[in-house]
């Protein structure tokens, strides 16, 4: 029987991969691959996937279908923490994290105020973030709400799903890059009324780490989560060691960097902590007791000579921490979720460890997603799912192309780890956000939708 083809019904052939579940708990079955497949969208959620021989038959007329034999088509990719406003610093250089903020990025964040350049740069973010196939991500602003403004109302013309909020922060930072805890939350629950829940969009509360926000700003945030349903909180923890002993010296009462956040009531299933490289047992053990996620960002690490996260460490089975996986733009040296499984890759095997590639490919899609929250919308391509799409073809790398021909197209964990190690944005042919196309590279034949 054939379907009705609704006002917005698209269809799209090639070969499908995406992650059922976590291959660390159900190995080779989490991972779905149809060689031949067709993914049918209609008003911007997928209506069915299957081998294209038999839903081919099921297409009515009217149905748009882009034929990308040949290539892969995967869900969205998700960015669980990036910063907007540090497009202008990746490559920075700095001695260490403090120097590089106070040298690169709190000069690049002051021109936010000038709300057309925030505009600007919120449009080359994210149409940065759908050249490289992200179509998801968690958000960090600067302290001006403009800033927000801003981004939210680009990624609302686009239909993104977007975490995002206006940084806290009142000491420790140039004083055009300071509020206090009164106008912090002032401001920030301000935005939160104009965007949160808004289209696709949702608010985090963002004290930037406990280094730049007093005790006054930290118990204002959480007052902000205690008031407002749904909500996340994102910011920093444990990224370098000269950043712990400032926080140390701050809250000479805390017992270790997660207790500060842990005494204002910021963890929690919707809390993103970035980096967590430098925890205690204890630590650990606290951000598996609240069911907080820890958001890894390789490439910012290994360029920041932050240190290398013990992925297993976090994973271990007596108290198994929620992870996300992350590019930090502009600490992080790419915009591409590929290249940011690789360098997480390498880093597990620099500690001794074995990241599986279908096990990076989930974090970078469904895994990002349950971290949020959002799985059953986002983070994979099953039916009811919003159909957030990225096509990769291969062979616009030549190297990659050459890797593939040796066979590792027929195996999933070595197809991915080759898309990982030698793909990046130049692989990456089209991108749909809600079924639109907003991305596509030239020769694609996909005729992109302006927001």
């Amino acid at each position: 029987m054939k379907r009705a083809a609704s006002h917005r019904c698209t269809a799209l052939r090639g070969r499908i991969l995406h992650a059922l579940g976590d291959p660390a708990e159900e190995g080779t079955a989490a991972i779905e691959d149809i060689a031949d497949g067709l993914l049918l969208i209609e008003d911007g959620r997928i209506a069915a996937l299957g081998p294209a021989d038999t839903l081919r038959e099921a297409l009515g007329e009217g149905v748009v279908c882009h034929d990308f034999s040949g290539r892969l088509i995967l869900p969205g990719f998700i960015d669980a923490h990036v910063h907007y406003p540090q497009t202008r610093v990746v490559a920075a250089h700095g001695i260490d994290l403090l120097d590089w903020l106070a040298r690169h990025t709190f000069p690049a964040e002051a021109a936010f105020a000038d709300p057309e350049h925030a505009r600007s740069s919120a449009r080359f973010f994210l149409d940065e973030l759908l050249r490289n196939g992200t179509t998801g991500a968690a958000v960090y602003c600067t302290i001006h709400p403009g800033s927000v403004d801003a981004l939210c109302e680009e990624a609302l013309a686009r239909g993104m799903r977007i975490v995002t909020g206006k940084v806290m922060m009142d000491r420790n930072a140039p004083p055009d890059l300071r509020d206090d805890a009164e106008s912090g939350y002032r401001e920030s629950k301000a935005l939160i009324a104009r965007w949160h829940g808004r289209g696709r969009l949702a608010y985090a509360v963002t004290p930037r780490f406990a280094v730049t926000s007093s005790e006054a700003q930290l118990e204002a945030a959480g007052a902000l989560l205690r008031e407002h349903a749904g909500l996340y909180l994102q910011t920093h923890l444990a990224e370098q060691r000269s950043e712990i002993a400032t926080v140390g010296r701050l809250f000479p009462w805390a017992e270790s960097y997660t207790a500060v956040y842990d005494r204002f009531g910021l963890l929690g299933p919707r809390s993103l902590f970035g980096h967590c490289i430098h925890l205690g047992e204890a630590e650990l053990r606290r951000l598996w007791e609240t069911a907080s996620v820890a958001a890894l960002c390789p490439t910012s690490n290994s360029f920041l000579g932050s240190g290398l996260v013990d992925l297993e460490a976090l994973r271990d089975r007596r108290r198994p921490v929620r992870t996300a996986l992350a590019t930090d733009i502009g600490g992080g040296t790419s915009y591409s979720m590929l290249q940011t499984m690789a360098e997480l890759y390498k880093v597990t095997r620099l500690r001794g460890g074995n990241a599986d590639p279908a096990g990076l490919f989930y974090m970078a899609t469904l895994g990002n997603a349950r971290a949020l929250g959002l799985e059953g919308e986002i983070g994979n391509l099953t039916p009811g799912s919003i159909a957030d799409v990225v096509v990769l073809d291969p062979r616009r790398r030549p190297a990659l192309a050459h890797r593939l021909e040796a066979g590792a197209a027929e195996a999933v964990s070595e197809l991915l780890l080759a898309l990982a190690i030698l793909g990046d944005e130049r692989i990456v042919e089209a991108t749909f956000v809600a079924g639109r196309p907003l991305y596509a590279c030239p020769g694609s034949g996909v005729s992109v939708v302006q927001p």
